[in-house]
């Protein structure tokens, strides 16, 4: 065994300068890599900063693209953005994280022109939104409207709702969300950075 890591390591200082040129394509290869991928990373990022969708727009999507339009306007303020929707989602199409604020969940209502949403969606949100998702803000989006109970109970108990007003600010002009909700940052649970 000896003799054979003897002859192989005889046989690289042979061939030394053949390595030297691999090393060296692998490495070049690697680098052009790495700037395509930056380069691609930058260009989705300029174009999702520029993302704005018209309330048409949104009303032609069917509930799967809206849940997907929703996680890019939220990528688009800055949160790190999944869509996470479908059956048995516990009340939360997509997640977003964006420090200092905390962690997001929305639950989107895609409806019909002139579809309104109830209460109950409010209290579904308001169950799952801690306990299941840990989440820091809860909002409900729809591009049709709330009832006044709903609005009124997602006020009083921490459920931010977007209505069709709303979305045509955050989607159409390009309102951060954070921004138009007036989102509080989250505050440390740590005993010595809490506020006396």
């Amino acid at each position: 065994m000896a003799q054979a890591a003897s002859r192989l390591l005889a046989k690289a200082a042979e061939s030394w300068p053949l390595l030297v040129l691999i090393g060296l394509a692998l490495a070049t290869g690697l680098a052009c890599l790495r700037i395509r991928r930056s380069r691609r990373n930058r260009a989705d990022s300029e174009r999702l900063a520029r993302l704005r969708i018209t309330l048409p727009w949104l009303d032609a999507m069917d509930d799967q693209q809206f849940e997907y339009a929703l996680r890019d306007l939220l990528a688009r303020d800055g949160w790190a953005a999944t869509k996470v929707g479908r059956g048995g989602d516990q009340a939360a199409d997509v997640i977003g994280v964006l420090i200092p604020l905390g962690r997001i969940v929305v639950q989107a209502k895609h409806t019909h022109i002139g579809g309104k949403v109830g209460s109950s969606v409010m209290y579904e949100v308001k169950g799952t939104a801690g306990p299941a998702h840990r989440a820091d803000h809860a909002v409900v989006v729809t591009n049709g409207s709330f009832t006044r109970d709903a609005m009124a109970w997602g006020d009083r108990h921490g459920v931010h709702w977007i209505d069709r007003d709303r979305l045509g600010q955050w989607a159409h002009e390009g309102k951060a969300l954070h921004e138009l909700l007036r989102l509080p940052s989250r505050r440390s649970l740590l005993p010595w950075r809490r506020a006396t």
